[in-house]
């Protein structure tokens, strides 16, 4: 049986907007920036294997097929297990959660640095994406227990700009350590990479357990005034939202979730297409060195940050995230489709298109979060936004290998561009034509 939310909601007293706009200030302040960096971890741990292909390949005598499938299979350990670890997440909270999974992400990492064979690299980047697989769909809901609808992207955009950050990040690191470490204790470039950037993430693992707080009415570092000056804005959120699911069986028969399944999976392939193969892109344009081919990928993502954060802000501030989303998708579309047409004939306009196909296909994604909360609510919540996540994060599985498989047959990466481009004007056309304009009930 479906559950609602019907509550009547606390009036606001007069003097609390200000009031509240400070309290969630300060709950951005404690929780986002630590977020922000475990994402970080995690994000450079996912994606550092687009950085030392540029010279694991060549020593492992290994083809861009193999490469690609090792890049996607990831995504699979996370279909199969998004999930029921969101639901654990709810079940025993956020601490203990994000703990277990940002420590096994570390050391699976680390152990990437020993593999020898296709096989064994296949093993570790699922078991990657078995660890990984509650972390990004688990601080979507956890950030739910903490911001109203009307305050939600912003949070989500600065959470998920640490993506663009590492990228920021993790380029010039990986080159650098690539290039300066590599034949120390006998190891290459690439193993060292891996090392560096696994051991924070078990660090950064036991100090979630003592830093997080899982629920606002438990965080001793709120007075009690502003735990209920919270807990009011969110029971006053709930019920301007109006009805919404419960039950996960029946947010499973609702065709609404299959459509915000089908949308993020557009936007997905576009986003893993760049995340594997933005390193491969510059290279092709005449950009050798990894710590060079690592700066322009910083700069690049630096701009992504800037694009999540500015789409969030703004979306939250228009309340509206259907066309924010929607010409985000569509930015990275076009720009895609410049990538493909100069490839090989103009490195700037390659470059410009790509760095612009980043900051639409990111700026996407923390305002489609939106889009779910409006119609989901408890376990459907839970479960739903993993769900969504998981099965569309299948694209990340699909997007590099495909991608792969037409460089090594071809010779050119741009005839799987142009495929992803088109996946990618689906996800804009579905948003305009499929996702009704939200109206806030009073």
């Amino acid at each position: 049986m479906t559950s609602t939310t019907t509550a009547a909601a606390p009036a606001r007293p007069s003097d609390t907007p200000s009031e509240l706009d400070g309290v969630y200030r300060k709950i951005i302040w404690r929780l986002i920036p630590f977020l922000m960096l475990l994402w970080v971890l995690a994000w450079i741990d996912r994606v550092n294997i687009g950085f030392i292909k540029l010279t694991m390949l060549d020593e492992l005598k290994w083809s861009e097929a193999m490469y690609g499938l090792g890049a996607g299979i990831f995504f699979l350990g996370y279909f199969f297990f998004e999930v029921p670890s969101n639901l654990l997440l709810q079940r025993i909270g956020a601490k203990k959660t994000i703990m277990r999974i940002t420590i096994g992400w570390g050391l699976t990492s680390i152990a990437t640095m020993f593999v020898k064979t296709p096989e064994m690299f296949y093993f570790l980047r699922f078991l990657l994406g078995v660890f990984e697989a509650g972390f990004y769909p688990g601080i979507i809901l956890y950030l739910t227990y903490w911001f109203p609808n009307d305050r939600r992207a912003k949070a989500f955009g600065m959470f998920m700009s640490a993506s663009a950050f590492a990228g920021v990040i993790g380029g010039p690191l990986a080159g650098t350590i690539m290039t300066s470490m590599h034949g120390l204790n006998g190891w290459s470039g690439w193993q060292w990479v891996l090392l560096l950037e696994g051991i924070p993430s078990v660090i950064a693992g036991f100090v979630t357990y003592f830093y997080l707080t899982d629920r606002p009415e438990q965080a001793r570092w709120l007075t009690a005034r502003e735990r209920q000056l919270v807990h009011e804005d969110l029971e006053r959120d709930g019920r301007s939202l109006g009805q919404r699911e419960h039950s996960m069986l029946a947010s499973l028969r609702s065709g609404r979730i299959w459509l915000l399944i089908l949308i993020f999976f557009c936007i997905i392939a576009a986003n893993s297409s760049l995340t594997f193969y933005g390193p491969t892109l510059v290279k092709e344009v005449g950009f050798t060195s990894p710590v060079t081919v690592g700066w322009i990928m910083a700069v690049a993502y630096l701009c992504g940050a800037a694009g999540m954060i500015w789409n969030g802000f703004h979306s939250d501030r228009q309340q509206e995230s259907r066309w924010h989303c929607a010409l985000a998708a569509a930015l990275g579309a076009a720009s895609l489709l410049v990538v493909a047409l100069f490839l090989g004939h103009s490195a700037l306009a390659v470059l410009v298109g790509l760095t612009l196909a980043i900051v639409g296909t990111m700026s996407a994604i923390p305002v489609f979060w939106q889009m779910p909360n409006r119609f989901l609510a408890g376990t459907a919540a839970a479960g739903g936004v993993a769900l969504i996540n998981s099965i569309a994060n299948l694209a990340g599985f699909g997007a590099p290998w495909m991608l792969g498989l037409i460089k090594t047959s071809t010779g050119s990466l741009s005839p799987g561009l142009y495929v992803v481009a088109a996946v990618e004007v689906c996800a804009t056309l579905l948003i305009l034509a499929c996702v009704p304009s939200h109206r806030k009930q009073s």
